[in-house]
């Protein structure tokens, strides 16, 4: 599917990673970077929220602990301006220069985490949407599946090892339950688009699981390697 708004422009298009808390997002959206750069595509890595100067603080203050008591819209508000910023200063740009961008996250997980997972309505999260980013969607959205059970166990040993879940922490200290919701949520939009999701089982070893990507995903892109 290309974005509403026309997120692919010459040769670039826009590629984003999914999933619950633990998945392995990040490892594998910078393993496809490293993969697609090592094949002449000029790829650009980024993330949501903190993929700018502003969207750094941003991430701050949605991620810290101590501030459990944020309610749904304030969490969505600043995940969207987080977004907004993002496809001003990073996103298009690159877009126009011809790169494939890859990124940690985009508007999916505010459906997946505010929507299914808060329970706000959907007609709120599309007004946010059209407002703050023209309904703008990647070409591809690779959703890394994984059982909450496990990735909550991934994501609290990650955070008690890189000493983050004083700082980090804030979606790893929900219930078991907002994270099956969330799961439940992403593997809907992926049925409802199964044309710009490519749903990958995350709970194998690193590289398998990018080799499955890549086996996936390379097709579509066109390349080799």
């Amino acid at each position: 599917m290309v974005a509403c708004d026309g997120l692919a422009r010459r040769s670039g298009f826009l590629i984003s990673f999914e999933g619950i808390e633990g998945c392995g997002k990040s490892t594998q959206a910078k393993l496809l970077a490293k993969r697609l750069e090592k094949v002449g595509r000029s790829c650009l890595l980024t993330r949501e929220p903190g993929g700018t100067q502003i969207g750094r603080e941003v991430r701050r203050v949605l991620l810290h602990p101590a501030h459990s008591r944020m309610v749904p819209e304030v969490e969505l508000a600043l995940y969207f301006a987080d977004r907004a910023q993002h496809l001003h200063e990073v996103i298009r740009p690159a877009l126009d220069e011809g790169r494939i961008v890859i990124t940690d996250r985009f508007t999916d997980s505010s459906i997946a985490y505010q929507g299914f997972g808060r329970g706000l309505s959907r007609r709120m999260i599309r007004s946010f949407d059209q407002l703050m980013t023209g309904r703008a969607r990647p070409r591809y959205t690779v959703l890394l599946d994984l059982k909450p059970e496990d990735g909550l166990r991934r994501a609290r040993s990650r955070n008690e090892r890189t000493r983050r879940s004083h700082t980090q922490g804030r979606f790893e200290l929900e219930r078991l339950e907002f994270h099956r919701r969330v799961r439940k949520g992403y593997l809907r939009m992926a049925r409802q688009e199964n044309r710009r999701y490519i749903v990958v089982p995350a709970m194998g070893e690193r590289l398998q699981v990018h080799e499955e990507i890549w086996k996936r995903l390379s097709p579509r892109l066109k390349v080799r390697g």
